[in-house]
């Protein structure tokens, strides 16, 4: 039984209670998943302005709390590596090619102790063999960099923390700061540091603003609402069959 039945031109329009609720029911999930996919995209817009503005001149740490600053903001650092305690990021690729990421811990001079992302390196082919991360000297350096979070491993990566023997450096696979930090035997910051392109004592540094550009989420977001706005034209177009015409008694 049609929810309403009326003359529309050569037409009636008489939608049916199924396909009416069916329509409905797509339309709020499509019409939802739009705007997941636009707060999405806002969202990632505000991370990618604050990683454009972390391009401005750095300013000093000194001893400021870390946690004062916003993500993506450059300063300049000064402290000692721990050359003897290193960590190697594991499931990190750059241009199509796996490899490792090199945290390094440095030794603020008022005791506090921040990661710095050193850059990528490649895989040696074989897991038995790491490759040479070497850093010479415990002599004071001066280090600028992006304050981030550490990576974060999607649903199909798995996730390891630094296995608990005295081997270093250790590889680990999207660890927390407190799994580093129970390696260490030490609090860290809770920033890690990505250094600089120009800075020395590093590898491939092409650090990239976060996850997708916002226009893709943005698209999608319209693609959504498009396939909704498709629907009720489909569900209108279904609902309005030609009337047969009367044949005479």
């Amino acid at each position: 039984m049609p929810i309403v039945s009326f003359p529309v031109g050569r037409r009636r329009f008489a939608p049916s209670w199924l396909m009416t609720l069916l329509t409905i029911a797509l339309c709020l999930a499509f019409w939802k998943l739009g705007n997941w996919q636009w707060d999405r995209g806002v969202h990632r817009q505000a991370e990618w302005d604050a990683f454009a503005r972390g391009a401005d001149a750095p300013v000093p740490l000194g001893t400021r709390s870390l946690g004062a600053f916003e993500r993506f903001k450059r300063i300049v650092v000064g402290g000692s590596w721990d050359v003897a305690h290193q960590f190697l990021l594991d499931n990190r690729s750059h241009a199509g090619l796996p490899g490792y990421e090199v945290l390094t811990p440095l030794h603020l001079p008022d005791g506090r102790v921040l990661l710095v992302d050193r850059g990528w390196v490649a895989f040696t082919g074989s897991r038995a063999r790491l490759p040479d991360i070497t850093l010479e000297g415990h002599q004071p350096v001066s280090v600028t960099g992006r304050l981030d979070n550490l990576p974060v491993g999607g649903l199909a990566l798995g996730h390891a923390g630094p296995a608990a023997d005295a081997v270093w450096p250790k590889v680990t696979s999207y660890p927390t700061l407190a799994e580093l930090a129970v390696a260490l035997r030490h609090p860290v910051e809770p920033w890690m540091l990505q250094l600089d392109p120009a800075g020395g004592g590093g590898y491939v540094r092409d650090w990239q603003p976060p996850g997708l550009p916002p226009l893709r989420h943005f698209s999608y977001a319209i693609q959504w609402w498009g396939f909704a706005v498709t629907l009720l034209v489909i569900w209108g177009i279904m609902s309005a069959r030609r009337e047969e015409p009367q044949l005479p008694p």
